[in-house]
């Protein structure tokens, strides 16, 4: 039986990586798309790609500066457009090979900030959307990051909102009260694993 790829999405502040974790402590492989982008642009190849698009400029110390390169595409669609299409097939790729070293079980969980925005969601078999109100997202985000609210709702007008991820997704989790999204979880987590037997 092939192993079914559920996406976990939801937008930033959301707690997604929260309801990955739990997913991980129930024993589902989790990979972070996120986290493997951010290492992906260290590749050499990448390195070239982003300097014949961008520049030399994104550059600090012969290595490609985060904070230059999310200020070049912030408020600029057709950059992050060039930026995503650079690491996102290069992440696809990674996933992949990732995957395959998981076969063995049911299903794996691919969590991903981006996963509507960049059509990967179209290559899973479900999608887990996290929300959680506006304003409460808001205030998580400038704790975690320490930026303002105005910086937080400048990364969330990237994103598509949750009316739009909504019809898309097979499971919605909302993340307010721990124990609840505990639940929600295990709920998402034996009924995955009954249709799955």
């Amino acid at each position: 039986m092939k192993t079914k790829v559920i996406g976990l999405t939801g937008g930033i502040g959301s707690g997604k990586t929260t309801v990955a974790k739990m997913f991980e402590t129930l024993g589902v492989p989790v990979y972070y798309a996120d986290d493997e982008a951010k290492k992906i642009l260290y590749l050499p190849e990448v390195v070239e790609e982003l300097i014949t698009v961008f520049g030399a400029e994104i550059l600090q110390n012969g290595q490609p500066d985060r904070a230059r390169i999310a200020a070049l595409v912030f408020n600029d669609k057709e950059k992050l457009a060039a930026l995503n299409g650079i690491i996102h097939p290069k992440v696809g790729e990674h996933f992949s090979n990732w995957a395959a070293q998981h076969a063995t079980h049911p299903f794996v969980i691919k969590e991903a900030a981006i996963l509507f925005e960049s059509g990967s969601y179209k290559l899973c078999d479900a999608v887990i959307l996290v929300t959680a109100p506006i304003e409460e997202r808001i205030s998580r985000v400038m704790q975690r990051d320490g930026t303002t609210r105005d910086q937080v709702l400048q990364r969330m007008a990237n994103q598509w909102t949750d009316e739009q991820k909504k019809p898309l997704s097979q499971f919605i989790i909302e993340s307010s009260a721990l124990e609840a999204t505990q639940m929600q979880v295990s709920e998402i987590f034996n009924f995955l694993n009954i249709i799955e037997k």
